[in-house]
C-alpha cells in the first residue's frame, strides 16, 4: 500500500475542489494513483449527480451575448438549486463557457450542446458545488440581417434579446432594458392571439355581469377592455419606460427601425419550485422520525 503523503492530498484538493477527507480516501483506494483516484471521484461524482437530478433547480442566472456588429445574439438560462450557488465564482465560470459554446456553434439544442465534454463538466461542478446544477434553455436571435441588442439585469436573473430591422444595436438596448421591465406579450396587437383575447374577454364580461347593467352596456366595456388589453400587452404600443411621452413603436421609427421580435428570459419562470419543510428534513437526517 503506497503511503498517502499531505501533499499528493492537497493536490488533489486542489484538482478537484473537494474536501480532504475525500481526497485522502480516493488516493487510498487508488493505492495513490493520482489519475485513479480522480477518475474514481468522476464516476462517483456521477452517481451523485443522478441522485441529485431530481431535485428542484429553480435559481441560477441569465447571460446573453452578441456579435460586434449587432448581427445577433444568444441568451441561456444555468439553473442551481440556491441563488448561493448560483454567485459561486465556478457556476458562473461553467455557464460562461455554455454561453460562448452557444454563441460559437450557434446550436441551441441542450442534448447535443452538452456533448464533446461539456456534460462532463456540468457533472463535475454537481460534485464539487454539491447542487442540482442544469442548463435549461438558449436561444438564438437575428442573423437574417436584423440588428439585435441585449440587456441584462445587474443581478443576472432577467436578460432580454431585441431584434430590429434597421436602427442600431445601442436603440435595441434601450428596448430591450424597457421589455425586461415591462414583461410584453407580443409585439403587435395583431400578434396577439384569438385564444387569448376570447380568455380575457370571458374574464371581463363575468366582471362585467355583476355591475347589473344593460347586455349593451356590458358589451361596450368588455371591448373597451379589451382595447385597453391589448395595448398593454403590445411592445409597440407601450409607452417607453425611459420616455413616458413615446411609445415603443414611435421611438423605433423616429430611427427608421420596426420591430422583428424580442425573447425575454427570467430565471426559473415556468419552474415549480418545492416547497421544503426545513424541520421534517433534518428530522429525518437526524433519525427523529418513527
Amino acid at each position: 500500500m503506497a503511503e498517502i503523503t499531505a501533499g499528493a492530498v492537497k493536490e488533489l484538493r486542489e484538482r478537484t475542489g473537494l474536501g480532504m477527507m475525500e481526497c485522502k480516501k480516493a488516493l487510498t483506494e487508488a493505492n495513490g494513483d493520482m489519475d485513479l483516484a480522480i477518475e474514481n471521484m468522476r464516476k462517483a461524482g456521477s452517481m451523485k449527480a443522478a441522485k441529485k437530478a431530481g431535485r428542484t433547480a429553480a435559481e441560477g442566472i441569465v447571460m446573453t451575448k452578441i456579435a460586434d456588429n449587432g448581427s445577433y445574439g444568444v441568451i441561456i438560462e444555468v439553473n442551481s438549486e440556491t441563488d448561493f450557488a448560483a454567485r459561486e465564482e465556478n457556476f458562473v465560470g461553467f455557464a460562461a463557457k455554455v454561453l460562448e459554446r452557444v454563441f460559437a456553434t450557434k446550436e441551441t439544442d441542450i442534448a447535443r450542446l452538452m456533448a464533446d465534454g461539456m456534460e462532463d463538466q456540468r457533472l463535475a461542478l454537481v460534485q464539487k458545488i454539491g447542487e442540482n446544477i442544469s442548463v435549461r434553455r438558449a436561444v438564438l436571435v437575428g442573423g437574417n440581417g436584423e440588428t439585435v441588442g441585449s440587456y441584462v439585469h445587474s443581478n443576472n436573473k432577467i436578460a432580454v434579446l431585441v431584434a430590429l430591422q434597421g436602427g442600431d444595436v445601442e436603440l435595441a438596448r434601450d428596448i430591450a432594458m424597457h421589455v425586461a421591465a415591462t414583461n410584453p406579450l407580443v409585439v403587435r396587437p395583431e400578434d396577439v392571439s384569438a385564444d387569448v383575447l376570447k380568455k380575457e374577454g370571458e374574464i371581463y364580461t363575468a366582471q362585467a355581469a355583476e355591475s347589473g347593467k344593460p347586455a349593451d352596456i356590458i358589451e361596450k366595456m368588455v371591448s373597451g377592455r379589451l382595447r385597453k388589453y391589448i395595448e398593454e400587452v403590445s411592445l409597440t404600443e407601450q409607452a417607453f419606460v425611459k420616455d413616458p411621452d413615446i411609445k415603443i413603436g414611435k421611438l423605433a421609427k423616429q430611427s427608421n427601425a420596426t420591430v422583428v421580435s424580442f425573447v425575454r428570459y427570467m430565471v426559473g419562470e415556468g419552474i415549480e419550485k418545492a416547497v421544503v419543510d426545513f424541520a421534517a428534513e433534518v428530522a429525518a437526517q437526524a433519525g427523529l422520525n418513527r
